[in-house]
Parts: structure tokens; sequence; C-alpha cells
């Protein structure tokens, strides 16, 4: 983020692979003057950290990615292949997306 900073270029959103990249990227920009209402900045994870950060106004999007549900998911497809059953070539867990709006239901599943 600091270099891409560094070039002047304009941009108005970062969409990072993780909370900690997306939480990097927030520090940089902070530390470059610009005002966090200016950029969005979307994370991965629903982290402890993640979620203060966007109590705090800085992240605007996380994705929580259930761990339980696709462990669960991945028992199940095991079990019926142990059994001989068919089972969908993947097996799709669904992202859950975490913003201000809804914060509240994830602060303690972490």
């Amino acid at each position: 983020m600091t270099n891409w900073l560094s070039t002047g270029a304009a941009f108005d959103g970062v969409l990072a692979n993780n909370d900690e990249m997306a939480l990097g990227a927030i520090q940089a920009i902070k530390a470059a003057g610009i005002g966090m209402d200016a950029v969005i900045v979307s994370g991965v994870d629903a982290t402890q950290d993640a979620l203060a950060s966007m109590q705090a106004g800085e992240l605007d999007i996380t994705v929580f990615q259930n761990a339980a549900a696709q462990g669960g998911g991945a028992l199940d497809a095991a079990v019926k292949l142990a059994a001989g059953e068919a089972v969908e070539q993947k097996v799709y867990v669904p992202f859950e997306l975490v913003t201000p709006a809804n914060i509240d239901g994830y602060l303690s599943k972490n």
C-alpha cells in the first residue's frame, strides 16, 4: 500500500486478501493523511482486530468464512463418500458479508 500511495495514483478502494492486509493498508492510508471516509477498505476473515477497526470507523467490509460449516461440509462429504454415496464435485459454504450494519452478530463468533 505504501508503494501504491507513493505513486500518487488515485484510488477509492482497497480489496485485501485478508484482514491483516486490510489493516496494514489502513495504517498506510492514515499515515499518508488520507481520511478513511475517502476510501473503502475490505478484508477477509472477520478477525477480532478487523471488527475492532470496523467499530472504529476504519474498515468498511470483511467476510466471515465459517470454519465450522466448512469442516461440517467436508465431514459430510467424506462420510457420504465412505458409504459409496454420490457427492457433488464442489461443496460450497457461502461466505457471510460483515458490515457495520450487522457487526454485532459477529463480535462473539471468533
